[in-house]
């Protein structure tokens, strides 16, 4: 079969439809809130569109450049440590809503986190491409490709970001799983994870209050439970077809964080099931022409970052998608591409850009 002359097009256009949606909720559900704390309605919206702008040229360059030219020890790993010193730079600056995740530079921020999950795709899947056939040596194969992962999730935790950590941890196994790693490891893995999950969860008093409020959000109104309650009422206020765009009233100083992390709750309550229904389609086309993408690479690297890139973008999907229908307690992950957030905006873009050029080359 002849190679494709030109990109995904359906991976193009629902990109292309996730960021539109995107700048149009992120408008609705900030307006009144940007009015109030900035005077101007448009105070998000205009750093989004800027990130937007920035991320669709990111990714219409890693669009054009051949992904191949990624696989080279030195960009690999010039990339791990940049990381490494960026997460580890943000203990020494000033703290951000409690925690030290940002770096500031002027009127804009930046997740170092966010930078985290494609570096360790491009690492995993510069270093595994050449062991397809030794996924069972411990010693030279699977703690080598661990390590770094360890590393990056141990200072993700401690910004605090539980949530990115696990959101990273997830694309690490959907790669080492396609790697063709045994389940077997997966289970020692996942059981060496309780015990230090037990200690983040059950000894920290915030993500232990989140656990009982998922449980129960109504033994606690106010406070544990005041984020599910109030999503659960954006979701189930809209109905079939929403009380329509910018009509929304949960987004009114009820629904904490409506631009980001609840971008889902106020597009559910203004476009109703039908919007909804639209996002859940748009993410599972992804996934679709994405794992497509990744089936018909013939090259290991290529089809490892693949399935890295669209693994990164459904997980958090499904994640921030879950939370805001009370099916997972309470994180901080964003919908990718909707929700507002430059540097998760730019990242995501680039990294679709790279996933874009893969399908250009796919068999």
């Amino acid at each position: 079969m002849a190679k494709r002359v030109s990109v995904d097009r359906w991976l193009f256009t629902v990109t292309m439809l996730l960021v539109f949606l995107g700048l149009v909720m992120v408008f609705s559900a900030s307006a009144v809130m940007a009015r109030e704390r900035f005077g101007s309605p448009y105070a998000f919206l205009s750093k989004q569109l800027i990130w937007a702008v920035a991320g669709l040229v990111a990714m219409v360059v890693t669009m054009q450049l051949d992904y191949k030219r990624y696989k080279h020890p030195a960009l690999v790993f010039s990339f791990m440590g940049v990381t490494t010193l960026m997460l580890i730079s943000v203990f020494f600056l000033d703290r951000s809503h409690n925690t030290h995740r940002w770096i500031h530079a002027g009127g804009f921020s930046f997740q170092p986190s966010e930078l985290a999950k494609p570096v360790l795709i491009l690492f995993l899947a510069y270093f595994l491409e050449s062991r397809s056939k030794t996924m069972d040596d411990v010693r030279n194969t699977l703690l080598p490709a661990a390590a770094p992962v360890l590393v990056f999730l141990g200072l993700i935790v401690a910004q605090p970001d539980l949530g990115t950590a696990i959101a990273c941890a997830g694309i690490a196994a959907c790669i080492l799983y396609v790697a063709g790693m045994r389940m077997r490891y997966f289970g020692y893995a996942f059981a060496a994870s309780l015990l230090p999950l037990y200690f983040l969860i059950f000894h920290v008093k915030f993500r232990r209050d989140r656990i009982f409020a998922f449980l129960n959000p109504y033994a606690d109104r106010q406070k544990a439970g005041f984020h599910i309650i109030q999503s659960l009422i954006a979701v189930g206020t809209g109905g079939v077809t929403g009380t329509g765009l910018m009509e929304g009233k949960q987004k009114l100083f009820y629904l904490p964080e409506p631009h980001t992390d609840f971008i889902f709750a106020v597009t559910a309550e203004e476009l109703g099931l039908v919007g909804a229904m639209f996002v859940v389609v748009l993410f599972t086309i992804f996934l679709w022409r994405g794992m497509r993408a990744s089936w018909r690479t013939e090259d290991l690297f290529g089809r490892y970052l693949a399935v890295g890139i669209t693994s990164m973008v459904v997980l958090q999907a499904l994640i921030n998608i879950s939370v805001v229908l009370g099916m997972m307690p309470t994180k901080g992950i964003p919908l990718p591409l909707v929700s507002y957030g430059g540097s998760s905006l730019f990242v995501t873009l680039a990294c679709i850009g790279v996933l874009l050029n893969i399908t250009k080359q796919a068999e």
